[in-house]
């Protein structure tokens, strides 16, 4: 029915838009969720509070405006990407005078009764900006370097900001996920092979500007056996708890890494340890099972997508997902420094389970709304 709605200013009824929500997608949304709850369940020793009852709180706020979000026409998210992009960017910058100080980093604004993270919202409204550049421009454009001269300020401007506050690892994720878009859009692989060239020994020289415990979790990363019980600890524990699990798993509320308080911030960065302690390989399978449907359901609603503008706006939002997933597993397992990247949709946290399911509900309206065709160069 809705091919028949490739029109510029055709408008798809509510009842019609109901009827396309994607309820697969929705299904295995709250199916991985509810892992997370059962592992803050586990992190408080039995206990749904104060972690679980906060964490679907959260959830179902977040469904709320998932749902709200996928019913507008995705032409709107077109006309407030570059609006959005500067509201974030003004939220960085306010971080600087008015941001709230934790863990020895200044990274929230305090609202008073909650703490925002204008990371967080960058990460959606950057993709939301690069998706609309590069729908406004031919592909033939995309391989001028001048016309990659705006979209890459736009990209340099708030990873600027977030190493300030300092958060290496959100900044890295910033430009990563920018980077997907870049590729999706038509960008040639030279260009990335030739930023690569400056990026690596560029890393060499920007590693001596590093703050001391960034430069202490590259070398721990490196030898985290020279320092186990100083800044080793967290990732010698982490490997004790993957290895100890076995296939089967020692079973929920047995693992000892965890509830004899070994394993540190398993509710936040370090829960997937926890969890492959407690369910073994066959449970951390099942949650991959779980990421890679999400991630596939993702990339083939990008690709169904008759308007480049949603196709670019899936592909960026999918890709920041799976960079998610990937990062907090490979940091856990120890192939990565620690960054602080929380698990998706597992690991306790406010602004980071409202702005992931805002994301989705970004990519359902591009599902919805997959028929409409928006002008543009392409």
């Amino acid at each position: 029915m809705l091919r028949e709605l490739g029109q510029k200013n055709v408008s798809i009824p509510l009842t019609q838009k109901l009827w396309d929500i994607n309820w697969g997608f929705v299904l295995l949304i709250c199916a991985t969720a509810s892992i997370g709850f059962l592992m803050l369940y586990s992190a408080a020793n039995g206990s749904i509070e104060p972690w679980a009852s906060r964490q679907m709180l959260r959830f179902a706020i977040g469904l709320s405006l998932m749902f709200a979000i996928a019913l507008i026409d995705v032409r709107i998210f077109l006309k407030l990407a570059y609006p959005a992009y500067f509201f974030a960017l003004a939220l960085l910058g306010a971080v600087e005078v008015m941001g709230h100080i934790g863990m020895g980093a200044r990274r929230w604004i305090d609202l008073g009764p909650f703490h925002i993270q204008p990371s967080e919202v960058m990460k959606i409204a950057i993709i939301l900006a690069l998706a609309r550049y590069f729908h406004n421009i031919g592909l033939e454009d995309t391989r001028r370097i001048r016309w990659l001269v705006v979209p890459v300020l736009l990209v340099i401007m708030p990873v600027a900001l977030v190493l300030r506050q300092p958060d290496l690892g959100t900044a890295l994720l910033l430009a990563a996920g920018a980077g997907i878009v870049f590729f999706a859009a038509g960008v040639r692989l030279w260009k990335f092979a030739l930023l690569a060239g400056i990026a690596i020994p560029g890393a060499f020289f920007a590693f001596q500007f590093l703050h001391d415990y960034q430069k202490k979790r590259v070398l721990t990363f490196l030898n985290p056996e020279n320092d186990p019980l100083g800044a080793g600890y967290h990732i010698m524990q982490s490997k004790i708890a993957l290895g100890s699990g076995g296939v089967f798993g020692k079973g929920l509320l047995q693992g000892t890494q965890s509830h004899l308080n070994y394993l540190p911030e398993m509710r936040t960065d370090f829960i997937f340890s926890m969890l492959a302690e407690e369910f073994g390989m066959v449970g951390a399978l099942l949650l991959f099972a779980l990421y890679v449907l999400l991630i596939a359901y993702g990339y083939a609603i990008a690709y169904r997508s008759r308007n480049h503008f949603g196709k670019l706006l899936a592909i960026g939002l999918t890709g920041v997902f799976f960079l998610y997933v990937f990062i907090n597993v490979a940091m856990v397992m120890g192939l990565v420094p620690v960054v602080g990247v929380p698990l998706p949709l597992i690991s306790y946290g406010g602004t980071s389970m409202l702005t992931l399911l805002i994301s989705f509900g970004l990519v359902m309206s591009v599902y919805i709304h997959r028929d409409i065709d928006i002008p543009g160069k392409r």
